[in-house]
């Protein structure tokens, strides 16, 4: 996608819909129907894009249909290959899977990015979008040709790394989640401090000060405070991982 990659750079959408419908072929593993309809699922509100009856035109609504539609894949594949899992381990199972990093990870691999159409400075994007546009996609899939299709595709993509359900119990799906559900069963006391970042970059970060029983644990700094408290909890966990791990 060496030529999409210099269209993109230059901030110009996809103009010519057999490109584009033969590049989405190749993700999606059969010729699309509609192909405005992907198109659509690759828009960017910064286009502004507005349908004949008002309705937006940009990936969001797909993504949150496809959002809806992943979970119920990953659902009945947990219900048919877990027997013996209960609502809680299943639940519990359902949220490594779908957890954003590696939804992220999925659609970095799939190279989605280049297909985005946008006004917008595609390197200001974090990396979210790209789970998000995987989303979209998989919203657009079943719109386009149905729930089996669908099926195939997050099988094929998203699951096929899950087969050892075993392999996934040992899955840490957020530390931050293992620091605070340690530091509470052993009466812990620990603090996310959100500080001034002093850093020159041209994405606004946070910086974040971790404390554990008044002590400076961890620090870290990206470009949310979410994925900064995330990342404190990562450091945190290897400085404590054998009292972690024993409880």
């Amino acid at each position: 996608m060496n030529w999409l990659k210099k269209i993109l750079t230059k901030r110009s959408p996809i103009n010519n819909s057999g490109i584009f419908c033969s590049e989405i072929s190749k993700v999606i593993g059969y010729k699309p129907k509609n192909t405005l309809l992907f198109e659509t699922a690759f828009t960017h509100r910064s286009l502004n894009k507005i349908g004949i009856t008002g309705e937006p035109l940009n990936y969001e609504r797909l993504e949150f249909l496809g959002d809806a539609i992943l979970g119920s894949v990953i659902a009945a594949f947990l219900y048919k290959n877990a027997p013996k899992g209960d609502e809680g381990y299943l639940t519990q199972m359902r949220s490594k899977i779908v957890n954003r990093s590696y939804l992220n990870s999925i659609g970095k691999k799939l190279q989605l990015i280049d297909l985005v159409r946008t006004k917008a400075n595609i390197h200001n994007f974090g990396d979210n979008i790209n789970g998000n546009l995987l989303e979209a996609l998989i919203g657009a899939i079943y719109v386009d040709t149905g729930f089996t299709a669908c099926e195939k595709f997050i099988y094929k993509n998203i699951l096929i790394d899950f087969k050892d359900l075993e392999h996934l119990e040992n899955k840490i799906s957020s530390y931050k989640s293992l620091f605070i559900e340690y530091c509470q069963k052993n009466k812990c006391t620990f603090k996310f401090e959100n500080c001034d970042d002093n850093g020159k970059d041209n994405v606004k970060h946070f910086y974040i000060k971790l404390y554990f029983n008044d002590t400076v644990i961890a620090r870290a700094r990206a470009t949310s405070k979410k994925k900064a408290e995330e990342k404190a909890a990562h450091r945190a966990y290897f400085a404590l991982q054998n009292q972690i791990l024993q409880h």
